[in-house]
């Protein structure tokens, strides 16, 4: 199953922007984390399918309404499924 590792720069902490990943990414079937990062960007893995993982990558530049996304960069990596999206 593919697996992307996504950066999100912008107003993304604070803003419950992991939890509302978290919202859309169980809707869509995919697994894996949403954390903070020290520099103030959100890294997010997400697995699943190709088709779902796409709208999710578009979703990444939304995010919820308080939140002011900036840059969003992703690769292809190769990992471990998780069995569920979190958070922390």
């Amino acid at each position: 199953m593919p697996c992307l590792r996504c950066l999100v720069g912008g107003r993304v902490q604070g803003v419950w922007y992991r939890a509302s990943t978290q919202r859309q990414a169980q809707a869509l079937g995919i697994t894996g984390h949403a954390h903070n990062l020290p520099d103030g960007r959100v890294e997010v893995l997400a697995c699943g399918d190709t088709g779902m993982l796409e709208r999710l990558q578009a979703w990444l530049w939304q995010g919820p309404p308080a939140a002011e996304v900036v840059e969003v960069q992703c690769e292809t990596v190769d990992c471990e499924c998780p069995a569920a999206f979190l958070t922390g």
